[in-house]
């Protein structure tokens, strides 16, 4: 707590409770990244069922 005493006061409350989240979200959103990378894979290897393939119209 002492280490953020002098930042609030020196670059205000609100850079401070921003740098905060950022920090607290960096891990969730490097997770979100790479799920969404394992997705596009699976998606270019025709991974696909039949069904989904014909739900989305995809062509094989």
């Amino acid at each position: 707590m002492e280490m953020w005493l002098p930042l609030i006061s020196e670059y205000g409350f609100p850079v401070v409770v921003t740098l905060y989240l950022l920090y607290r979200i960096e891990a969730k959103l490097d997770l979100l990244n790479e799920s969404v990378n394992k997705l596009a894979m699976i998606l270019q290897s025709n991974m696909l069922c039949e069904e989904t393939r014909k739900q989305f119209k995809i062509k094989a």
